[in-house]
């Protein structure tokens, strides 16, 4: 049974939420502000979080950068849909996608349900697995274990997202290939590209910053304007 950490400072939205997962056959654990969230992430065994942006004190922005030092469970984003730089803000630092407020029961399943499937498949609680493996892929200094779900730049270890991961996996399986933006979100988030290429942008940067030495000039990503992005050969 998966776990789902539900944290929001409105005590009402995180018993409708709690209803919706545990009508789903979720386990929940709920939390009312960052701090608590924190503490409960590192206490239980979590498989996905979903964290409120705008909550006193430690808000959701804050509590997204801290759970990325030691955690690497989708994080959801629940935001109001005036908080688009939040959004923005909250993918750059780790989040793996956003709901706005007020939200459809039948869209926060779904998003949870895809977040969880992507987890699994990486590694996480229940998945990946040897049946699956593509071995290891490399380009320059790159190393993509798909066994042990591991990266190495130069030697060293890089800690990615699962949709960071996914996205350098899609890149480096079909290097010189240039995918468009709309291609990349249908692929990896597996959902429909529907406004999706602000999403991508801010992934591909965020995966640049841990991937390449220079990320304003990427050795390894590279845009092809109009076009999209490809994993260039080294």
């Amino acid at each position: 049974m998966n776990t789902i950490l539900i944290c929001d400072d409105d005590k009402d939205i995180v018993s409708a939420l709690d209803i919706y997962l545990s009508s789903e056959g979720f386990a929940t654990l709920k939390a009312y502000d960052g701090l608590e969230c924190l503490q409960l992430a590192q206490a239980n065994p979590v498989d996905l979080i979903l964290l409120d942006v705008m909550m006193p004190g430690l808000d959701g922005i804050r509590t997204t950068a801290k759970l990325r030092e030691s955690c690497n469970v989708p994080i959801i984003l629940l935001t109001a849909k005036s908080e688009d730089a939040d959004k923005v803000l909250g993918l750059n630092i780790g989040a793996d996608d956003y709901i706005t407020k007020p939200f459809n029961p039948i869209e926060v399943i779904a998003r949870v349900k895809s977040q969880l499937r992507r987890y699994t498949s990486l590694g996480g609680k229940g998945g990946g697995g040897p049946a699956g493996d593509l071995g290891v892929l490399t380009n320059g200094g790159i190393a993509l274990d798909d066994g042990a779900k591991s990266v190495t730049v130069d030697g060293e270890p890089v800690s990615l997202t699962p949709l960071e991961y996914n996205i350098l996996l899609l890149l480096i399986k079909n290097p010189g290939r240039v995918f468009s933006t709309s291609q990349i979100y249908e692929l990896v988030w597996n959902d429909p590209s529907l406004g999706s290429e602000n999403t991508v942008a801010v992934h591909i940067r965020h995966l640049r910053e841990k991937i390449e030495i220079d990320p304003a000039n990427p050795r390894y990503i590279k845009v092809v304007w109009g076009l999209g992005y490809k994993m260039e050969k080294v």
